[in-house]
């Protein structure tokens, strides 16, 4: 995988046009002058802990027992049943919570911009090749920026755009995610049909 196709797949389990709706509702509490200072900070708390466990993800694979091909497989699981939530939404399992004040660390941060997923794929992308940190470090803060410009804007892309022209692009990027899932199971069923 190379960095540019790396920081495409963060992206898109970031998903930032599929969080604007969530953001919006969480900080409905929020005196407008005050929304992008929170969102800058939850986003800047969901980076650190993102690069913190780009570093420390590979010790836990090592204490648990992990293998590769192992967490390759489960990483196109948890990548292809988001995907499928993207262009699949359902109300009954909506991730929006009702926040009284204003949100800190939950739900913003954590896990609606550092979720499972995001954590998930960037634990794969060191397990596969730790050699090649700085190449993922690099990947992650691309994705991360590019999901930071549309969440900071995202009262206006919402305006903008409306509630259906942001379930459109979330469809379609979930189908993306749906290609990249399967093809990231495949890669895990090879590595381990060929394992030693």
């Amino acid at each position: 995988m190379t960095m540019v196709s790396a920081a495409i797949l963060l992206f898109l389990v970031l998903d930032p046009l599929g969080n604007i709706l969530l953001f919006v509702a969480a900080l409905k509490g929020v005196p407008a002058a005050r929304r992008v200072r929170v969102v800058a900070r939850e986003l800047l708390i969901a980076y650190g802990v993102m690069v913190l466990f780009l570093f420390t993800g590979e010790y836990l694979l090592h204490a648990l027992s992990i293998s590769g091909p192992a967490l390759t497989i489960a990483g196109g699981i948890v990548l292809f049943l988001i995907a499928l939530r993207m262009v699949f939404p359902s109300a009954d399992h909506s991730m929006a919570e009702n926040i009284a004040g204003e949100p800190f660390l939950v739900p913003l941060a954590i896990p609606y911009v550092a979720g499972p997923s995001a954590l998930a794929t960037l634990l794969l992308l060191m397990s596969r090749e730790p050699n090649r940190w700085p190449e993922w470090l690099l990947a992650l803060t691309v994705a991360w920026l590019a999901s930071a410009a549309i969440l900071v804007m995202g009262g206006k892309l919402s305006k903008f755009l409306g509630k259906r022209g942001l379930l459109a692009l979330e469809r379609l990027m979930g189908l993306l995610l749906v290609a990249l899932a399967v093809q990231m199971s495949l890669e895990g069923l090879r590595a381990a049909l060929h394992a030693p």
